[in-house]
């Protein structure tokens, strides 16, 4: 089961970073899904940042980074696995 819990606004693909706005809560170590019409990524959260500060959770509203694996797009959802 899966709990959307924000979208991509930004790719940063020098440092391979997805800008997320939250909607919902999430943790470092918690695993992810990013879909879109070109994306279909799992991977485990391993570095967030907010305000460019390393962070191990963050709360719906907030706008962070969070390295992925691969290349995602703007408008890409972002779902917690459970």
């Amino acid at each position: 089961m899966e709990t959307m819990i924000g979208r991509v606004t930004h790719y940063y693909p020098r440092v391979g970073v997805a800008a997320i706005v939250l909607s919902d809560h999430i943790a470092k170590g918690d695993r992810i899904h990013i879909h879109g019409p070109h994306d279909d990524i799992y991977q485990t959260v391993t570095s967030m940042e907010y305000d460019h500060q390393p962070i191990q959770e963050a709360d719906p509203g907030q706008d962070i980074g969070i390295r992925v694996n691969e290349r995602v797009h703007n408008g890409d959802l972002v779902c917690r696995e459970s």
